[in-house]
């Protein structure tokens, strides 16, 4: 599909099989590229590691993007073993399942804040360190967002705000670092059972809704967003920066 065999990149937010970023992980394998993956804690380890060592992952680490010591010493291990970085995928949200399952209105300021930081400001800090590392003319960053950024997913309340600011910061971020010639874009898979994806109230239902509504009349597969991946970190896509790339069969083009 695409070379990258010279490509060595970070991708956070696998938490099992069944995760976004596996997938996408999977894919940038198949084409070559050298991994690092993190996995959030002692739990989450015995799940991703596995996964990690499966794909050849030359680096896997503990980082909960909230933990600063952890952040900074995946970079160090990074810099360490290649001394550059050619990509990062930015696969992580979360928001406390009182906020997720209730109504916008009655969201609290805390599970507000949690959920803008660890699913929008983490890109950031993640951009932040991953800055210096990342080839001048052929870096790429990449986050995933949903359609509910811009449109309103009944279930969706609490992220919706927060992945639209996930999409700004995407613009942001592509026009700050475009002078280095690094790009960044989002991609807004379409709805995918992942583990945290279930936590939205009436999730089954959403699923069989959003599949007879899509075009191509089927739900996307991890897959299906790792290949857009694979493109967007390759060197065929190092003109296209600051912008939302569906996977979701075309259901964002529907009118209801």
């Amino acid at each position: 599909m695409f070379n990258l065999a010279d490509q060595k990149g970070l991708i956070v937010g696998i938490a099992n099989d069944r995760s976004i970023a596996y997938g996408c992980a999977k894919i940038l394998a198949t084409q070559g590229a050298e991994l690092a993956i993190t996995y959030l804690n002692e739990k989450a380890e015995k799940f991703v590691r596995p996964l990690a060592e499966g794909l050849g992952a030359k680096i896997i680490a503990q980082m909960d993007v909230q933990n600063e010591n952890e952040v900074k010493s995946v970079f160090e291990q990074i810099e360490k073993e290649w001394g550059k970085l050619d990509f990062l995928i930015h696969s992580i949200a979360f928001a406390p399942l009182e906020d997720l399952r209730g109504r916008l209105l009655d969201c609290s300021a805390e599970g507000f804040k949690l959920a803008m930081d660890i699913s929008c400001h983490s890109f950031i800090r993640l951009a932040h360190y991953a800055e210096p590392l990342l080839t001048i003319g052929k870096g790429s960053l990449l986050a995933m967002s949903y359609y509910g950024s811009e449109k309103v997913i009944q279930t969706y309340a609490i992220m919706g705000p927060v992945k639209a600011a996930l999409e700004s910061t995407v613009r942001y971020l592509a026009f700050e670092m475009g002078e280095k010639g690094i790009n960044v874009n989002a991609i807004s898979p379409g709805t995918i059972a992942t583990r945290a994806a279930g936590g939205l109230a009436n999730f089954d239902e959403l699923m069989k809704k959003t599949e007879e509504m899509t075009p191509l009349k089927r739900l996307p597969t991890i897959e299906d967003v790792g290949k857009m991946a694979a493109f967007l970190v390759s060197d065929e896509a190092q003109y296209i920066t600051g912008d939302v790339f569906y996977v979701d069969g075309g259901l964002h083009i529907m009118g209801v």
